[in-house]
């Protein structure tokens, strides 16, 4: 979510703007797709129905099968139900798109203000969307005074900041034959959803230099990534028998987690082909194990 905010460490002249369509693609690692269900500290109530079957699809793990089948007890250590743990979504990558405008201003900088409208990719993702914004300043300029055959090459500072939203519906309803455990259970289960809020922070010495239309750039950045991630509405949860029946308990909201994810450093390399109207870039990055190929085309006048 940190990727493809600039393709080198010129910025653009003063009211200079340049519009930009990029896609990225994480490459989820191997030890990320799948996990083992006995370590996530699940408690006595939902164990795995065959101990040798522990591991997990994650969001990005294998979309051909299911996890393992899972048993459900009462208090008492009395069977209720099993279910299976859903395939993962999308196999090995995790993609985000992008719309950035980018605007220069003076003293050698320029600000980018990035969008993404809510999109539904598929009924299993749900839909994303983003906004952030960015500004970078070229210390080589001014040293040279902004002309380019006094400089080596591009050295410039960037900040940036961009927030990711994620929102599937769910609709659990109540087991058939279940009931509720007593009167005062809700039985409203219309607002169900999975949310997710994913604040990004990125900072970057960038280095570049142009050659003709060909600019090859390398950066050095350090990122954070926090969660807010829930479920939230009203959810019947099998806890029990009632006479020959399954007895449900309703849960509202009932997950919440928020905490810092990534925290650490990040390199990128890569290119942008800059003609006299049409720019097309692409780029790779490293963080934490994760590889993220970027690419996409611009328009700039």
């Amino acid at each position: 979510m940190n990727s493809g905010w600039t393709n080198t460490a010129k910025t653009l002249g003063f009211l200079h703007f340049d519009i930009r369509v990029t896609g990225t693609a994480v490459v989820v690692p191997s030890y990320a797709r799948a996990f083992d269900v006995t370590k996530i500290g699940l408690s006595d109530h939902l164990q795995p129905a065959n101990p040798a079957e522990v591991m997990s699809p994650t969001f990005s793990g294998n979309t051909d099968h299911n996890g393992p089948l899972m048993n459900l007890f009462d208090d008492y250590g009395n069977k209720i139900t099993s279910f299976d743990l859903p395939p993962g979504v999308l196999k090995g990558y995790v993609p985000s798109p992008q719309l950035q405008v980018t605007l220069g201003l003076v003293l050698n900088t320029d600000v980018t203000v990035r969008w993404a409208p809510k999109i539904v990719l598929n009924n299993d993702f749900g839909s994303i969307s983003l906004t952030g914004f960015g500004i970078k300043h070229n210390i080589m300029d001014d040293f040279a005074g902004g002309k380019d055959d006094h400089k080596p090459f591009d050295l410039a500072f960037a900040v940036s900041y961009n927030r990711v939203r994620y929102q599937k519906k769910l609709n659990l309803q109540p087991l058939e034959g279940s009931v509720p455990k007593d009167p005062e259970q809700v039985k409203d289960f219309s607002h169900q959803a999975v949310y997710g809020n994913f604040d990004n922070y990125l900072v970057q010495m960038i280095l570049s230099k142009q050659l003709s239309f060909f600019t090859p750039y390398i950066a050095l950045g350090y990122n954070t990534s926090k969660t807010e991630f829930g479920i939230e509405g009203n959810f019947p949860i099998p806890t029990g028998i009632s006479g020959d029946r399954l007895s449900y308990t309703t849960y509202t909201d009932p997950v919440k987690i928020d905490f810092t994810h990534v925290k650490g450093w990040r390199a990128d390399m890569g290119f942008q082909l800059k003609f006299p109207v049409l720019t097309i870039f692409a780029s790779y990055g490293i963080a934490d194990r994760y590889g993220m190929v970027n690419a996409g085309v611009g328009i700039g006048i």
